[in-house]
């Protein structure tokens, strides 16, 4: 199938040059392409970093000014860059401003109105590539002006905090479980089965209860607890995800069946424990919790499928009337 003119522009970027071609469409299908003429503006200094650029053909040139009010020319951009990402990815405002220096096509993504981070939980294996990338391509950056990033540096480590960390409640977010799965699932191919993972998926049953009786400020602090508390009961914080809205993901591996099975009782019994008086106003609220489990490469779908299905079980299990362990290859209660 021939290339969109936005999939052309996305690819010719360098940073996004080696994307499959699924993850180039993803990109392409949420950007926009626009046309500036000669000093108009591409954005400002002090606006919000909301997007990043791809000139197609012209030329964009960056100017700051400083606290003197004296401008000069930092930067300039011509077909194949890419420009502005930082300030995306770091959620900063533009420290200083682009300008189209001749008549200049640029690629903008994702498109006005479109959220960066909306775009990561819908998107999160193309996003996780791309923003791989990004921090790839932003340390050989600045390793060619002798700067050398190290991965314990400020820069990245607020890169990496904004990509993979959820906000709400500091764990872990889709996009990193994503990738996580991804290095699980490709070390148990290249291992011929002999490596094998467990995937747990924990929904709260009854968070509806909680939210409906003291408010939704209570449902999410709820979810703070839930999330702290189980990070510090599980012990090792790049095993734990917060997945989708209250679930949450815990990824382990080497586990055999039993093991799994086992490991997911203990996290039932752990959340059915759970102090959430705070949450409640003050009064006893018990939760309940179902789980799912997904077991590799016992499992033959697709990594999508894999998420997708083990997430749909705490849902048959609250369905089932709460406080089930349930298996993608069964529907039985354990």
């Amino acid at each position: 199938m021939k290339e969109t003119r936005k999939e052309q522009i996305v690819r010719q970027a360098e940073l996004f040059s080696e994307l499959s071609p699924e993850d180039i469409l993803v990109i392409a299908e949420n950007s926009v392409i626009r046309r500036y003429k000669k000093g108009d503006t591409v954005f400002q200094q002090g606006d919000p970093g909301r997007s990043l650029y791809i000139v197609e053909t012209g030329q964009v040139i960056v100017r700051k000014t400083d606290e003197e009010g004296r401008s000069k020319v930092i930067a300039r951009y011509v077909s194949g860059n890419l420009f502005g990402e930082l300030d995306l990815f770091t959620s900063s405002v533009r420290g200083a401003s682009a300008l189209a220096d001749e008549e200049t096509w640029v690629l903008e993504f994702p498109r006005r109105g479109k959220d960066f981070f909306e775009f990561l939980e819908e998107s999160p294996s193309a996003s996780a590539r791309m923003l791989h990338r990004i921090l790839v391509e932003t340390a050989g950056r600045v390793r060619r002006v002798n700067a050398l990033v190290k991965e314990n540096s400020p820069l990245v480590q607020e890169l990496q905090k904004q990509v993979y960390r959820d906000t709400l409640t500091g764990l872990y977010n889709q996009v990193y479980l994503t990738e996580k799965l991804r290095e699980l699932t490709e070390k148990s191919d290249s291992a011929k089965g002999n490596f094998a993972f467990a995937l747990t998926i924990t929904k709260p049953d009854n968070f509806k209860a909680l939210n409906d009786a003291y408010g939704h400020d209570a449902g999410d602090l709820a979810i703070k607890i839930l999330a702290g508390g189980l990070r510090d009961f599980i012990g090792e914080d790049e095993q734990i995800a917060r997945y989708k809205g209250n679930a949450m993901a815990v990824v382990f591996p080497g586990l055999s069946r039993d093991e799994a099975r086992e490991k997911a009782r203990k996290i039932r019994e752990f959340i059915n424990k759970l102090d959430v008086t705070k949450a409640a106003g003050g009064n006893e609220f018990r939760v309940t919790a179902s789980v799912g489990v997904c077991m590799y490469p016992d499992f033959g779908g697709t990594l999508e499928e894999m998420l997708f299905k083990t997430h749909e079980l705490p849902l048959a299990g609250r369905s089932g009337g709460g406080n089930k362990i349930l298996f993608t290859d069964e529907r039985g209660e354990l």
